[in-house]
C-alpha cells in the first residue's frame, strides 16, 4: 500500500478511534441516496457500513475505507444482513481499481473528511463508466450568510478535532470533472447537499475534444 501523508494518516486514526461510536443517523438521506444506485456500485468511505441496509438488492456493491477499524464493523454488519458485499482498505484519493470500472460511485457524509476532496473526486470519476451516476450527500458551505459565518468560526475547530471541513464545495470539483448534474438539492439550512451527476458517454466525450 503506498505510503500515506501525515493529514490522511491522521484522519485513519479519528476513524479508527470513532468506528464503533458512529450512529445510523440522516435515514432519510440514506435511503434518497443508496436507492438510486444500479449496477457495480462503489462507496468510498464506507465507514461501519451504515449505508448497507439501505442499497436495493440488485447492486453489486464495493466499499472502499480508510480504517481497517470500521472496515471489521462493515464487514461484520454485512454477514449480519445476508449481503454480499466487496470491502476493501484504501485511500479515496487513489482508488485500487482500474479506469471506466462502475456504473454508480458513492459518497456518504465522506467527502469532508477526505484530506484530498478534490482527488478523491477525481478518482470517482476516473473510476466511473460512461454514462455512470455520481452521487453524493455532504455536509457543506451554506449559501446563507449567517449560517456560513458560523461554519467559518467553527470549522478550524473541527478540522482539528474531527477532520470534518465544513466549509468544502463538492459541486465545485464535478464540474471542473465535466460531469452532468441532473440534481442538485440543499437542506438544513443550506449545509447539507444532494448530487446526481453523469458521466458523460464515449462519444460526447469525443466530441467535447
Amino acid at each position: 500500500m503506498p505510503t500515506r501523508d501525515a493529514e490522511t494518516e491522521r484522519i485513519r486514526r479519528i476513524y479508527d478511534r470513532r468506528a464503533g461510536s458512529a450512529r445510523t443517523s440522516g435515514g432519510t438521506d440514506l435511503r434518497w441516496l443508496c436507492s438510486q444506485a444500479q449496477g457495480e456500485t462503489l462507496e468510498i468511505g464506507i465507514g461501519n457500513g451504515r449505508t448497507l441496509p439501505f442499497y436495493p438488492r440488485h447492486v453489486h456493491l464495493s466499499g472502499i475505507e480508510l480504517s481497517p477499524v470500521s472496515l471489521e464493523i462493515a464487514a461484520r454488519r454485512a454477514r449480519e444482513l445476508g449481503l454480499d458485499v466487496s470491502l476493501r482498505e484504501g485511500d479515496a484519493a487513489a482508488l485500487p481499481y482500474p479506469d471506466d470500472h462502475f456504473d454508480t460511485v458513492v459518497f456518504c457524509f465522506a467527502l469532508c473528511t477526505i484530506p484530498n476532496d478534490r482527488a478523491a473526486i477525481g478518482e470517482a470519476v476516473r473510476v466511473l463508466r460512461p454514462g455512470g451516476l455520481l452521487l453524493l450527500v455532504e455536509h457543506v458551505r451554506s449559501p446563507r450568510y449567517l449560517v456560513r459565518s458560523l461554519e467559518r468560526l467553527f470549522d478550524p475547530i473541527t478540522v482539528r478535532r474531527s477532520g470534518d471541513h465544513l466549509l468544502r464545495e463538492p459541486l465545485e470539483h464535478v464540474l471542473a470533472e465535466e460531469l452532468e448534474v441532473e440534481c442538485l438539492e440543499r437542506r438544513l439550512l443550506g449545509i447539507v447537499e444532494r448530487l446526481v451527476a453523469r458521466k458523460p458517454e464515449a462519444d460526447e466525450l469525443a466530441e467535447a475534444v
